[in-house]
């Protein structure tokens, strides 16, 4: 991972333990995402909340995703409060990063005692 991506997620992970330090468990997955954004924007950091991303077949449009947070036109963000991330969170946010052309995303747990961050890495050239 490049320095700068690492240097990127860093903060939005420090962002995201102020978030969870400030409320703690147990709120939706909305609340925690709203709270990330200002806290994010707190920072200085450039931050789009539930953007629309187009899925392409063949160069023709079947059907949109919609993403979390995306921040510095680098990293996706999901946003999550449950008991444990599962398999299928990993592949919908890595198909974010390959319907965005991104590499890096971040999965953050809210529902736990503590934060539960966890890196995403979509590499084409593993397909």
């Amino acid at each position: 991972m490049a320095l700068e991506h690492e240097e990127l997620t860093g903060k939005i992970i420090a962002a995201a333990i102020e978030v969870h330090r400030k409320l703690g468990p147990g709120f939706l997955e909305s609340i925690y995402e709203n709270a990330l954004v200002i806290e994010l924007r707190k920072r200085g950091l450039k931050v789009q909340q539930q953007i629309e991303v187009p899925i392409m077949y063949d160069g023709i449009e079947v059907g949109k995703h919609r993403l979390d947070l995306f921040v510095e036109d680098t990293i996706v963000v999901e946003v999550k409060a449950m008991k444990d991330f599962e398999d299928i969170h990993f592949a919908i946010t890595k198909s974010y990063l390959k319907a965005m052309g991104k590499e890096h995303g971040l999965l953050l747990n809210f529902g736990k005692v503590t934060l539960q961050p966890r890196r995403a890495i979509y590499s084409p050239s593993a397909e």
